[in-house]
């Protein structure tokens, strides 16, 4: 009952604050090493405080990385940002789940990174891709010539190519690697429509558990936020220079369904 009340209070507040005067923006600073373990990671936010609080409205988190003690992250990034961006009060979508995890790596055990395969390259043209590959649902975006990532509706997508069981590791599909495994997958297939969806994942001798009777692939779909009530418009600035992704950028929050 508490948290119905609280959600319900955050919809209102986050209502008029967009309504009443110029709308706080979401301001993101991130920095992440893809190749290694980097203290220098970190991830800082600001945006609109949706529970309206005393003390402000914003809920900022600065330089946030990972607690080595704990095994999360010390300023709790994850909570504070899932909870404030990632959904509405219904659980539709606000923010990208794709964007959201790959935000969340600085405050993350190394060992994710390369569980998931985190790979990011930057083409001739100046096209940044990121790809990754979380409890069995692969995700990509991909930046524009500058290295702009445009919200809302931007270009990010999602596969369901695997599964996993307990504490894993993940299984991929044979249609995706050739061995089953994360580190193996090909980004190309992934990302092929033509390979199917609704094939069988077959699982791998392993103490993870055995396949569940609807392990099958998806298809490749839009990772689009869907939420009626809020949103985020802008553009993410991403660079990379072949070790280390930085991501700047501030994002507004819009009333109503994204167009």
């Amino acid at each position: 009952m508490k948290k119905t009340v609280f959600l319900i209070c955050g919809i209102f507040f986050l209502t008029m604050t967009l309504s009443a005067q110029a709308p706080t923006p979401l301001v993101i600073d991130y920095q992440y090493n893809v190749t290694a373990p980097d203290t220098a990671n970190y991830l800082t936010f600001s945006g609109p405080h949706r529970y309206g609080r005393a003390g402000g409205n914003k809920m900022d988190v600065t330089k946030d990385s990972l607690d080595t003690v704990s095994g999360a992250s010390r300023y709790q990034s994850t909570a504070i940002f899932s909870i404030a961006y990632q959904n509405d009060i219904a659980q539709r979508a606000a923010f990208p789940s794709g964007v959201r995890g790959l935000l969340l790596y600085p405050v993350a055990s190394d060992t994710i990174r390369r569980e998931d395969n985190l790979t990011v390259t930057r083409a001739n043209n100046g096209v940044i891709t990121v790809q990754y590959v979380h409890r069995g649902t692969a995700y990509r975006i991909t930046t524009d010539a500058q290295g702009r990532l445009s919200f809302p509706k931007g270009n990010y997508q999602i596969r369901q190519v695997g599964f996993i069981s307990a504490a894993g590791p993940q299984v991929i599909a044979r249609d995706f690697s050739s061995t089953g495994e994360a580190a193996q997958i090909d980004w190309a297939k992934v990302w092929d429509n033509k390979i199917q969806a609704g094939r069988p994942i077959q699982s791998l001798t392993r103490a993870n558990g055995t396949v569940p009777a609807t392990a099958t692939t998806g298809a490749i779909t839009n990772d689009w936020e869907n939420s009626t009530i809020f949103h985020f418009s802008g553009n993410l600035q991403f660079a990379w220079d072949g070790k280390i992704l930085k991501i700047t950028g501030s994002l507004n929050p819009q009333q109503g369904a994204p167009r």
